[in-house]
C-alpha cells in the first residue's frame, strides 16, 4: 500500500507493512552505523524525495540509532516511518544541550510529519521604549529586536500590548508618533487633548521632566508599579498642600490608570516576577498547552497552543517536545513552571540557559501559590481542549453535511476558496484561502498580485474594469501549475479535495478549462453567486454537469459555505486594500537610482512635495541638503527625459 497516503488513516497492524519497504529503510540505517561515533548529535530521516520524515537528538549517535534497526521492538508507527526512509542526515554537536536546540531548530524549520510540531509560530508581541532620540516614543513591536531601546515582554496577544501602551500613555504621557511626524508638529495633536501625551513636539514638558516620565515607564513595565504609585501619591499630596489643583487633578489621572491595570490581575502571582507557568492537558488523543506570561509581577496574557502529535504520545512527552520550538523562538524567562516533570527536565533547562544566555529554571510546583497558578493553567488547557473537540466533532458534521449535498465521495479533508478584488482593475488581488477538518488553516492562506495586463486593464467582461475571469484564469493556473511542479505525485497534503469559487457559472467554466489544460480531474469544483437581490440566504451554486441549485435557508452547510465564502472575500479585500495602500505611499522619487530615504526626506523637507521636485530646475535642486550637481542632474533628467 501507498503508505504516504496513509499517514492519517487508521493505524495499520505492524504485519501487514510491506516487508520490502520496511527491510529497504532498515537497510538505509544500518549503511550509516558504520561511520557513526558515539558522540551527541541529531539524525534526519528523509523520505525519498528528500523530505524530513523524523528528527531526533541523541546524546550517543550510534546507540541511538541502531534501535531503529530493530523495528519489531518499535510502535507501528516508527516501523512506518522506518519504511519510508530513503536516506539520513547526520549532524554531530559538542554537547547534548546543543544537540538539544538544534533539534528544535530543524523540526520549526523542516517540520517533519513524525515529530512533534508547534503549528502556530506566529511572532510575540513586545512593547518598545525606544532609545537615539531626545524624546523617547512606546511603541508595539514585533519581530527581530534590531531598533535601539528597551523591549518589554512578551505579551500573548497585540490586545494586551495595545491596551497596556494606552495605559502608558495616560499614566506617563508618552508619545507615540513617528519621528517623522514629531519632526514637523507645529501645534499639540489629538493625543495630548485627550491626556494621553505630554506634548513634547512643541515644548510643552521640558526634556528632562520628559526623560523623568520614560524613566517611571521603565520602572512600571519592570514591576516597581507601587513604588511608581507611592511616588506619584506623594506627588499629588504636595500639589494640593501648594493648592496647585490642576497639577493635582493629572498626577490623580495617572494614578488612576496604574490603579485600572491593577485592578485586572485576577491571578495572585505573590512571589512570582518573571515566569513563564504552561500546562498540558491530553484528551482523545489531542492536547493543549496553556501558556501564561507574567512579567514584573504582572499578568501579560495567556495563549493555547495544539501540537501536533501522534495519538499515543503522552502529556510530558508532548510538553517536552514543546518547550524545545517554543523558546526556538522567544526567549525564556528565568522561571518556567511546569504542570508535568519532564524526563529530560535537566537537559532542557540547560538547552533554554545556553539560549537565553542566562539561567533558566524549570520547576513543577506541588504546593502553595505557585501550585495555584498552574492549576490555574491546567484549568484552561483542559477547557480550552475541551472547546477544541467539540468544534472538531462539529465541524466533521459539518463536512460530512456538505458532501452529502454536493455528492462527494468522500467528506473533504481541505477545501480552497478563490476571491479577487479590484478596483476598476487597479490593484488587483486574488485570493485563497483554506478551511477543513479544524476549521481555517490560515497559514495556508495565499494572495496573487494579478500580473496579466489582460486581466488587469480588459473592460469587456466586467463595466467596473478588469475582468475577473482572467483574473480568476491566472489565479488557479498560477496556484495549480506551481502544485503539480513541486508535488506531482500529490504526497503532501496541499491538494484540495474542493475548490469553491466567489462567483457563477462564469468563473466555474474559466476553472474547468484551468483544470482540463492542466490534467486535473479529481478535484471537485463550485461556484457561488448571489442570489436575487445579492440577498444572503438565496445563493445559487453551480457544479459541472449538475443543474444550478440552492440550500435550504437555516441549512447549516448554508452557513457553513456562507463563512467561508465571507472569509475568502475578507482576505481578498484585506490583500487588495494592503496593495493600495502600498501603492498610494509610493513615491516617484522611489524610481530614481541613488536617491535614498535620506536624499529622499532632505528633498522632501525642502520642496514640501514630490510634484514641486518635479517642477524644479536643477539649481532649486542643488539647493537641497545633500544634494550634489551630479545627483540633481539625474532627478532633472528623471522628470524630464521627454522634454
Amino acid at each position: 500500500m501507498n503508505l504516504t497516503k496513509a499517514r492519517n488513516s487508521i493505524p495499520i497492524p505492524a504485519d501487514t507493512l510491506p516487508t520490502s519497504n520496511l527491510a529497504r529503510g532498515v537497510a538505509v540505517i544500518e549503511a550509516q552505523l558504520a561511520t557513526l561515533s558515539g558522540s551527541p548529535g541529531v539524525y534526519r530521516m528523509q523520505d525519498a524525495k528528500g523530505d524530513a520524515l523524523y528528527v531526533g537528538k541523541a546524546r550517543n549517535l550510534k546507540k541511538r540509532v541502531v534501535a531503529y534497526t530493530k523495528p519489531v521492538r518499535l510502535p507501528v508507527r516508527l516501523q512506518r516511518m522506518i519504511a519510508l526512509t530513503a536516506s539520513m542526515e547526520i549532524i554531530t554537536t559538542h554537547t547534548e544541550a546543543e544537540a538539544l536546540l538544534l533539534e528544535a531548530n530543524l523540526i520549526k524549520k523542516l517540520k517533519p510529519r513524525y515529530n512533534v510540531l508547534l503549528r502556530d509560530d506566529k511572532s510575540f508581541p513586545y512593547i518598545l521604549i525606544t532609545e537615539g532620540h531626545d524624546y523617547a516614543r512606546v511603541v508595539k513591536h514585533r519581530g527581530a529586536r534590531g531598533k535601539p531601546g528597551r523591549y518589554f515582554g512578551p505579551f500573548a496577544s497585540a490586545g494586551a500590548v495595545n491596551r497596556t501602551i494606552t495605559t502608558l500613555q495616560r499614566a506617563f504621557l508618552l508619545r507615540n508618533c513617528s519621528d517623522h511626524i514629531f519632526a514637523a508638529r507645529t501645534r499639540p495633536c489629538l493625543q495630548y487633548q485627550i491626556k494621553r501625551c505630554a506634548a513634547p513636539c512643541v515644548g510643552k514638558v521640558p526634556k528632562a521632566d520628559y526623560a523623568a516620565l520614560v524613566d517611571q515607564a521603565h520602572e512600571f513595565l519592570s514591576g516597581r508599579s507601587r513604588y511608581i504609585q507611592e511616588m506619584l501619591g506623594e506627588r499629588m499630596q504636595e500639589a494640593s498642600e501648594e493648592l496647585d489643583f490642576e497639577r493635582a487633578a493629572q498626577i490623580r489621572d495617572r494614578i488612576r490608570a496604574l490603579t485600572q491595570v491593577q485592578a485586572r490581575q485576577d491571578i495572585n502571582v505573590s512571589g512570582v516576577e518573571d515566569a513563564d507557568v504552561i500546562a498540558a492537558s491530553q484528551d482523545s488523543g489531542q492536547c493543549c498547552i496553556q501558556v501564561f506570561f507574567f512579567r514584573g509581577g504582572r499578568n501579560y496574557g495567556n495563549r493555547a497552543y495544539f501540537p501536533s502529535h501522534d495519538r499515543n504520545a503522552d502529556e510530558d512527552e508532548v510538553l517536552a517536545a514543546f518547550l524545545g520550538q517554543f523558546y526556538e523562538r522567544s526567549i525564556a524567562p528565568k522561571l518556567i513552571l511546569l504542570s508535568h516533570t519532564l524526563n529530560e527536565q535537566s537537559l532542557i533547562s540547560e538547552a533554554l540557559t545556553l539560549r537565553a544566555g542566562h539561567r533558566v529554571h524549570l520547576a513543577v510546583p506541588s504546593r502553595g501559590a505557585r501550585r495555584n497558578l498552574i492549576d490555574h493553567a491546567s484549568t484552561n488547557a483542559r477547557d480550552a481542549l475541551a472547546r477544541r473537540i467539540a468544534e472538531s466533532v462539529s465541524q466533521r458534521e459539518l463536512l460530512n453535511g456538505l458532501a452529502e449535498r454536493l455528492g462527494l465521495e468522500a467528506s473533504p479533508d481541505r477545501i480552497e476558496v478563490y476571491d479577487n478584488s479590484h478596483i476598476q482593475g487597479e490593484n488587483a488581488v486574488g485570493g485563497m484561502i483554506v478551511s477543513g477538518p479544524k476549521g481555517f488553516v490560515k497559514n495556508a492562506y495565499r494572495k496573487f498580485n494579478i500580473r496579466s495586463e489582460v486581466a488587469v486593464k480588459s473592460r469587456s467582461k466586467s463595466s467596473s474594469g478588469g475582468d475577473d475571469y482572467e483574473m480568476m484564469r491566472e489565479v488557479l493556473t498560477r496556484r495549480f501549475s506551481r502544485t503539480l511542479k513541486e508535488d506531482p505525485d500529490r504526497s503532501r497534503i496541499q491538494w484540495p479535495d474542493l475548490v469553491i469559487l466567489d462567483g457563477g457559472k462564469g468563473q466555474l467554466s474559466v476553472a474547468e478549462s484551468v483544470f482540463a489544460d492542466l490534467g486535473i480531474d479529481d478535484v471537485s469544483l463550485l461556484a457561488v453567486s448571489k442570489g436575487p437581490d445579492r440577498n444572503a440566504g438565496r445563493e445559487q451554486f453551480h457544479m459541472i454537469g449538475r443543474q444550478s441549485f440552492m440550500l435550504p435557508p437555516r441549512d447549516p452547510v448554508l452557513h457553513y459555505l456562507q463563512r467561508l465564502r465571507d472569509e475568502a472575500h475578507r482576505f481578498a479585500i484585506g490583500s487588495h486594500r494592503a496593495r493600495r495602500k502600498k501603492a498610494i505611499s509610493a513615491s516617484p522619487l522611489d524610481e530614481i537610482v541613488g536617491i535614498g530615504a535620506k536624499r529622499k526626506k532632505a528633498l522632501l523637507m525642502h520642496f514640501g512635495s514630490a510634484k514641486a521636485i518635479s517642477e524644479a530646475g536643477l539649481v532649486d535642486l542643488e539647493a537641497a541638503e545633500g544634494i550634489s550637481r551630479g545627483v540633481a542632474e539625474k532627478i532633472y533628467g528623471h522628470f524630464h527625459s521627454d522634454g
